[in-house]
């Protein structure tokens, strides 16, 4: 039985937007009350998002990055496994 390889460049981009769309609604209603714990747990763990416009974009952008890594990474890996 063949196995189904995944794509790492669609699982990357897949994970690095919805990262950043995450990232950006934290961004936009964290300073309104909603979910402000979970936007302060981001201001913790991310070292470039704030709770201001040029945090918002920063975060967005960390968010993206590292979301594509660790998408691309897992993909890659499960290819590597799936094939043994």
């Amino acid at each position: 039985m063949a196995t189904q390889k995944l794509n790492e460049l669609a699982l990357g981009y897949s994970v690095a937007i919805i990262s950043a769309v995450s990232m950006l609604l934290l961004g936009v209603l964290g300073p309104l009350g909603i979910y402000s714990g979970m936007a302060s747990m981001m201001q913790d763990g991310h070292m470039f998002f704030a709770l201001s416009p040029l945090g918002v974009i920063f975060g967005i952008i960390e968010a993206g990055i590292l979301g594509f890594l660790g998408g691309f990474l897992t993909a890659k890996l499960y290819n590597i496994f799936a094939d043994k």
